[in-house]
């Protein structure tokens, strides 16, 4: 899987060389997380997440902008937490509607950083997956001056635990800014 991710990164900076504008910038937000198809009773973890985006506009209604975030993800609930920090990395493909506006779709790949899981104030026996593949659909705008703003679901496709189940849900508001 790290050679396809290799494979993908080398392939979307070769397309950078056919695309009409590179874009390269910081972005930072908010994530409300929560660990879908799991036990009853799993409260949404506030976090967040940040990092850079790369940028390749192909023409005025397509652009593909890859990702390098930290995220914090998980859950929480009465007898404790799932705090888990991944290093994600979105390939988003998005689709200009109007001058601004766009639809996003695309996979991510996650990496876990930090699976720091509790239960009465106690570290818990549940081991993490070391990756994560997931789903994003968004939508967002990009605003004069560089900014831009977005908002994103991204539903896993892949079990959290190595025992279990249970999918990351994540609705993430974020705030970006375009140096180029």
């Amino acid at each position: 899987m790290k050679r396809f991710i290799l494979i993908t990164f080398v392939s979307l900076f070769a397309f950078s060389t056919h695309a009409q504008g590179i874009d390269f910038g910081i972005k930072a937000g908010m994530n409300f997380a929560n660990i879908n198809d799991a036990a009853e009773g799993l409260d949404t973890r506030t976090g967040f997440h940040a990092g850079l985006f790369l940028g390749l506009k192909f023409n005025d209604k397509v652009a593909l902008q890859p990702e390098l975030l930290y995220s914090q993800q998980g859950a929480e609930f009465d007898a404790g937490e799932f705090n888990l920090d991944y290093v994600n990395i979105p390939v988003i493909v998005k689709y200009y509607l109007v001058q601004g506006l766009n639809v996003q779709l695309g996979p991510q790949f996650g990496f876990v950083v930090n699976d720091d899981i509790s239960i009465g104030g106690i570290a818990a026996d549940f081991e993490a997956e070391e990756f994560d593949v997931s789903g994003i659909l968004g939508a967002g705008y990009d605003l004069p001056l560089g900014l831009r703003i977005d908002a994103r679901y991204n539903f896993g496709f892949s079990d959290v635990f190595k025992s279990g189940d249970g999918k990351n849900g994540v609705f993430s508001l974020a705030l970006g800014y375009s140096f180029l």
